[in-house]
C-alpha cells in the first residue's frame, strides 16, 4: 500500500534534512581528523624527546608559569576547555574562541614535553570544537547549525584521536546530559567521526589495539559466577573513578583558595610532580604512560600481563594526574583514566579471580565511563579497542561503574538527570 502524499512529503523532508546535515559536518570531520593527526604526531615527538632528555622534567615549573601567563594574557575563555564547548552546545552564546585550538595544542605538548601526567582527549575535543566554530564563522553558516557543528567537532575529535569512530559519535551525544540521549543527530555525528578517523589514518597515524586471550569468552557470557565478578569489579571501578574526580577537583579547589596568584599554582603542582618522581624512584607515571619509560617499566601496555604493574600503580597515576591537571596544566583525563582503570583492573582480577587481561580491559573502559558519565560510549569503545568477544562484560562493568560512580564527573558543565528513578 503506497504512502499517503503527506507522509511521503514528510519522509522526503526528513531525508533531505539528514543528507544536508551529513554534508554539513563532513568538513568538520576533515579538519578535526587532520588536527588530531598533527597532535598525535607531535605528541610522539615530544614524548620521545622527554625520554631522551630527563632534565626536561625540571623545566615543568617554568612551563607552568609560561602556560598560565599565556592563557591569562591572550587565552580569553579558551582556558575553560571542554566545559566551554559543552556550555556552548547547551546554550549558544559567545561561541568557542578560534584561538582555543592552537592554545590547547601547544599547551598540551609543553605539558608532555616537561613531564606532566595528562592525556590527549581534552586536546582533541577542544581542537575539534574550536575548528567547528571557525568553520561556521568563515563560511557564515546559519547559527541554528552551530550546535550540530560543535557536537560534530567533539565526535570527530574523540573518534580520531583514539581510533574509535562509533564511540566518538555516541560520546558526543552522551556527554551532554547524564542519563539522556538525543538520537536524531546520531547519523551526522557518526559521519563526522568516521571521516575524522579515516582522515587521521590517511596521515599515517596508527592507534594501539589490544587482543584479549580467552577463547571461552562467548561461553562464559552465560556464567553467572563470571558476571557476578564483573559486577563486583564494576562497583569498584566506579569508586575509583569518583576518587579521581574528587582528588582532581580537590587539588584545584585548595590551590585556588590558598594561592591567589594564578601563575604560582602550576609551579606548586610541578614541584609536587618532581617530588613524586624522586619519592617513588620512577618516571613511569609521567606523560601518557602508554608505553614503559624504560625497560621493565610500568605502563598501560603492561597492565594486561601478569606482574606488569604493582598493587598501587593505579593510585600513583591517579595522584600524578590529579596534581598535574588540578594545578592548571593542560591535556586530557581520558588516557590517564585508561591507565588507572587498567592497572586497578589488573589488581581486581587477582582479587576476584578473573583473567588479568580481561579485568584490565574492563577497568580500561569502566573507570572512564564512571568519571565521564558516559557508560554507553565506553562500552562501545571497549568493543572497538578489544573486540566483541566480551561485549556483555563491557556493558555490565560500564553501567555498574556509572551507577556507583557518584554524582560528580570530570566535566563541570555536563547536565544531569537522576541516575536512577
Amino acid at each position: 500500500m503506497p504512502l499517503p502524499f503527506s507522509k511521503l512529503q514528510t519522509v522526503k523532508t526528513q531525508a533531505w534534512v539528514l543528507v544536508s546535515h551529513i554534508l554539513l559536518v563532513l568538513p568538520v570531520g576533515v579538519l578535526a581528523g587532520s588536527a588530531s593527526a598533527l597532535f598525535l604526531w607531535a605528541l610522539d615527538r615530544v614524548t620521545a624527546l622527554r625520554l631522551e632528555q630527563p632534565w626536561l622534567l625540571f623545566c615543568l615549573p617554568v612551563a607552568g608559569v609560561g602556560m598560565a601567563w599565556a592563557y591569562v594574557r591572550w587565552g580569553g575563555r579558551s582556558g575553560e576547555g571542554n566545559n566551554l564547548i559543552l556550555e556552548q552546545i547547551h546554550e549558544p552564546g559567545g561561541g568557542v574562541p578560534r584561538r582555543m585550538a592552537p592554545f590547547i595544542l601547544l599547551a598540551t605538548l609543553v605539558t608532555h614535553l616537561c613531564g606532566g601526567s595528562a592525556g590527549r582527549e581534552g586536546t582533541a575535543v577542544q581542537m575539534g570544537g574550536s575548528l567547528a566554530e571557525a568553520f561556521q564563522r568563515v563560511f557564515r553558516i546559519a547559527d541554528r547549525h552551530r550546535r550540530l557543528l560543535l557536537m560534530a567537532g567533539v565526535a570527530a575529535g574523540f573518534g580520531s584521536v583514539f581510533g574509535t569512530p562509533v564511540a566518538g559519535a555516541v560520546f558526543a551525544l552522551e556527554v551532554l546530559v547524564v542519563g539522556e540521549l538525543k538520537h536524531e543527530v546520531l547519523v551526522p555525528l557518526l559521519a563526522a567521526s568516521v571521516v575524522g578517523h579515516l582522515v587521521c589514518l590517511s596521515w599515517g597515524i596508527h592507534h594501539a589495539q589490544y587482543a584479549l586471550s580467552g577463547g571461552d569468552a562467548l561461553r562464559s557470557l552465560t556464567d553467572l559466577a563470571v558476571l557476578g565478578k564483573v559486577v563486583v569489579c564494576g562497583i569498584a571501578f566506579g569508586l575509583v573513578a569518583q576518587l579521581f574526580v574528587r582528588t582532581e577537583h580537590g587539588v584545584r579547589w585548595v590551590l585556588g583558595r590558598w594561592i591567589r596568584w594564578p601563575y604560582l599554582r602550576p609551579v606548586m603542582g610541578a614541584f609536587a610532580v618532581i617530588a613524586g618522581v624522586y619519592l617513588l624512584g620512577t618516571r613511569d607515571y609521567l606523560g601518557l604512560s602508554v608505553e614503559p619509560a624504560s625497560p621493565g617499566g610500568i605502563a598501560l601496555s603492561t597492565c594486561f600481563v601478569a606482574g606488569g604493574v604493582t598493587l598501587l600503580s593505579w593510585l600513583w597515576k591517579l595522584l600524578f594526574t590529579a596534581v598535574t591537571l588540578g594545578s592548571g596544566f593542560k591535556g586530557g583525563e581520558v588516557t590517564p583514566l585508561f591507565f588507572i582503570g587498567a592497572s586497578f583492573g589488573h589488581v581486581m582480577g587477582l582479587v576476584v579471580g578473573l583473567p588479568i587481561d580481561l579485568a584490565a580491559a574492563l577497568g580500561f573502559v569502566s573507570v572512564f565511563a564512571a568519571a565521564a558519565n558516559t557508560p554507553l560510549a565506553c562500552a562501545i569503545l571497549g568493543l572497538e579497542v578489544f573486540g566483541g568477544g566480551h561485549a556483555v562484560h563491557f556493558v555490565v562493568a560500564c553501567f555498574f561503574a556509572y551507577l556507583c560512580g557518584g554524582p560528580e564527573g570530570i566535566y563541570r558543565t555536563q547536565r544531569r538527570i537522576p541516575k536512577a528513578q
